[in-house]
């Protein structure tokens, strides 16, 4: 196939819902346990497989998240539902475990300033704070490693792809069977940065198969970069139910893309995600109409819009 040319293909996505953790974070008022898993249930109805669900975090920093373990026992009883959590550190990844988690999310800043606001650490310190959580894992523990500010910090602006290679230089050796997530925190990158720097991590680790990408919509290019990432062989992306989202450690930074967005854009490329957009439609309806949600997509408001207009 020649480079640049976007053809129909037998690849599939994996999309990774983040709105009950990155959406709902952003929510101030609290959202009851019963309303969390009610969308969960929603999405999970709409063929979404794999989930971030919660985080466990310190609950005065993000009292949101005071009820992880509890939604965490809620969502066990979704038998296909792949549960994963973030945790920033050791002691949250204990008690993630002891919540009975398999699938954890170990998350780091590229960003100095960004990590020393969002974790109180420099990012090397969490290099640190990751060997301890790899070495007490159990055996099939599995594990994702959420790179933030991959691309652009909101703080000191644009990450050089040299920094982003040298951090993980430190991180990949720690868990080689990691999954790896690069994550555009503040939604400033362009399609060509995010090509390039999968392109140049994937040739320098390539014993790491599994790729992913996280990416906002803040200045409207959620979904473009979303393409330039499967365009660059990552088939694991994150999104966020009608665009919840946007990381209170990051001035300015709004949703994430919006998980109707997404399946619809891969739907009409004719690759498989698994997912019914109608479905998914009404749980996007539902986490838009949530009391303090700062909701955003395309989609939603296009094929609903479409709807009413042809009565």
């Amino acid at each position: 196939m020649a480079r640049g040319t976007w053809v129909m293909t037998d690849r599939k996505v994996t999309i990774v819902e983040v709105g009950p953790r990155d959406g709902f974070q952003s929510i101030e008022p609290y959202i009851p346990a019963e309303k969390k898993v009610e969308l969960i249930v929603q999405l999970y109805a709409a063929g979404i497989r794999r989930m971030e669900v919660t985080a466990f975090v310190s609950s005065a920093a993000v009292p949101q998240f005071a009820d992880a373990s509890s939604i965490v026992a809620a969502t066990s009883e979704l038998s296909e539902l792949d549960v994963q959590v973030l945790v920033p550190n050791r002691r949250h990844a204990e008690r993630a475990l002891a919540a009975g988690v398999d699938h954890i999310a170990f998350v780091l800043s590229v960003s100095e300033k960004h990590n020393l606001s969002n974790v109180r650490r420099s990012p090397l310190q969490s290099v640190e704070e990751y060997a301890g959580i790899a070495a007490m894992l159990p055996a099939g523990e599995r594990v994702r490693l959420n790179v933030a500010t991959a691309f652009d910090c909101p703080f000191d602006g644009p990450v050089s792809a040299d920094q982003t290679l040298s951090l993980l230089d430190w991180l990949v050796p720690i868990r080689p069977d990691a999954e790896i997530c690069l994550c555009d925190t503040t939604g400033r990158v362009t399609p060509d940065r995010v090509a390039n720097l999968f392109a140049r991590a994937r040739s320098r680790f390539p014993q790491s198969t599994r790729w992913a990408f996280h990416g906002h919509d803040t200045y409207g290019l959620g979904i473009a970069n979303v393409l330039a990432a499967w365009h660059g062989g990552v088939e694991v992306i994150d999104s966020s139910v009608a665009g919840l989202g946007g990381c209170p450690f990051a001035p300015g930074a709004t949703g994430n893309v919006a998980t109707e967005d997404v399946v619809w854009a891969f739907t009409n490329m004719q690759v498989h995600s698994g997912i019914q957009l109608d479905r998914l439609l009404d749980a996007a309806c539902h986490g838009a109409a949530l009391p303090g949600a700062n909701h955003g997509g395309r989609v939603r408001d296009a094929i609903l819009g479409a709807r009413q207009g042809g009565r």
